[in-house]
């Protein structure tokens, strides 16, 4: 497995990290511990060393499932989570970072993940409500007292990235990327470029429609986050056939296949980006990791971002509440 260092930290991971959140939320049903541990621990078989999870996907079960199926190999691994959602039911806003809370939650994660540090703690959604250098001046405190190695945040926009940075130095941000989704690269890209953060793409495989196993057809299980998502209604996901039609094809003369390639692309952008692609299976993830492997010519890069650039991006990616927590 190929490393990568994020920005201009020293936080250097796999260039293929694991989202494990797929295991306990977001896809249908979660997958029975011992299955989650299995994956997980594959993934480390594999040379993956950069493992991403949440307060918020279960809640919490993610986070104690990830704690257990790593504690073997806690010194070889970097593991990230996140604070931000309200779980106590006081915020109509659903978010809350205010210092105290995060300082609360962030040991509870400590306590289900059975680490003494959080390698890199993100702001799971900006908090409009508490000002960005608060959050910031939280979390350099809490590296100070030894609980966290490195910042970062999520879904935040280039001004707020910019102000929390001046506080306490991001290491990362997590954003949306892919062929499917490419609205990071107008001011997002620029700014880390500028200040010097890495950029860990999810849903880099366009929550599945990259890999040419969802079309317009496909329904969602119950639970499946994507079936109430606009952007992958049967209108939204035809927008994407011509994108998915040219990984195939390209996946073929390089006998590889069309998530490999999305992957590819993605890793081609900038030496400092780490995309975390989530699966249940062992065969995916094998397949996810394989893609490290794959180098795509000038010719490649360009045909696919000049497909994808035909992709109608209008529709919201979520719900009215959920784009509401989308920073800008």
């Amino acid at each position: 497995m190929k490393h990568r260092t994020l920005g201009r930290s020293d936080l250097t991971v796999s260039a293929i990290g694991f989202g494990c959140m797929g295991l306990s939320h977001g896809d249908g049903k979660p997958v029975d511990d011992a299955h989650g541990i299995e994956v997980i621990r594959r993934a480390v078989d594999l040379g993956v060393t950069f493992f991403d999870t949440a307060q918020v996907y279960g809640p919490f079960v993610n986070e104690e499932l990830v704690g257990r199926a790593l504690a073997p190999v806690r010194d070889e691994v970097t593991i990230a989570t996140k604070f931000g959602f309200d779980f106590d039911g006081t915020r109509k806003s659903g978010l809350n970072s205010t210092p105290g809370y995060i300082r609360t939650t962030v040991d509870a994660s400590l306590t289900r993940l059975g680490v003494d540090k959080i390698d890199l703690l993100y702001q799971h959604r900006v908090d409009p409500e508490v000002p960005i250098e608060d959050v910031a001046g939280t979390v350099k405190e809490l590296v100070e007292a030894g609980k966290v190695t490195h910042f970062g945040l999520s879904e935040a926009g280039a001004s707020t990235i910019r102000r929390a940075h001046a506080v306490q130095p991001v290491a990362a941000l997590q954003s949306e990327y892919s062929l499917w989704w490419r609205e990071p690269e107008a001011e997002i890209l620029p700014t880390l470029t500028e200040l010097g953060i890495g950029l860990v793409p999810f849903s880099p495989l366009g929550k599945g429609l990259l890999t040419g196993t969802v079309d317009a057809s496909t329904s969602f299980a119950e639970g499946d986050l994507r079936g109430n998502l606009p952007r992958y209604s049967e209108q939204g996901r035809k927008a994407g056939e011509q994108v998915v039609d040219l990984l195939a094809t390209i996946a073929h003369r390089k006998e590889a296949t069309p998530a490999q390639v999305a992957l590819a692309w993605l890793l081609a952008q900038r030496p400092w980006v780490v995309p975390i692609p989530g699966t249940t299976k062992i065969h995916r993830l094998e397949e996810n990791v394989g893609a490290a492997s794959v180098t795509l010519t000038d010719d490649e890069l360009d045909q696919l971002t000049s497909a994808s650039a035909l992709i109608d991006t209008s529709v919201a990616r979520y719900p009215e509440k959920m784009q509401s927590w989308i920073d800008r």
